[in-house]
């Protein structure tokens, strides 16, 4: 829905829009609050791709992934310095 409204919007209106920000926020905050919402655009998508590979790592077969029981026959460093 989002692409359909950027779609309607023309160079003038583009202008327009730049023209308010810099009146609002001033010459020296603008290129701050931009740096900030590119900052933070950067990191939402750095998590969506996280959770995109955490759920592809569990549809994965249950095969890969070594059972409880095998683990305990293999001991750990810590059992074999009690023993």
């Amino acid at each position: 829905m989002l692409n359909m409204v950027l779609l309607f919007i023309g160079t003038t209106e583009i202008i327009v829009i730049g023209g308010v920000a810099l009146l609002i926020f001033g010459g020296k905050k603008l290129p701050e609050l931009m740096r900030g919402l590119g900052r933070g655009v950067k990191e939402f998508k750095e998590g969506m791709n996280e959770v995109k590979e955490e759920i592809n790592n569990d549809e994965k077969p249950q095969e890969q992934q070594p059972h409880p029981e095998e683990q305990k026959e293999e001991g750990t460093p810590q059992e074999t310095k009690n023993e």
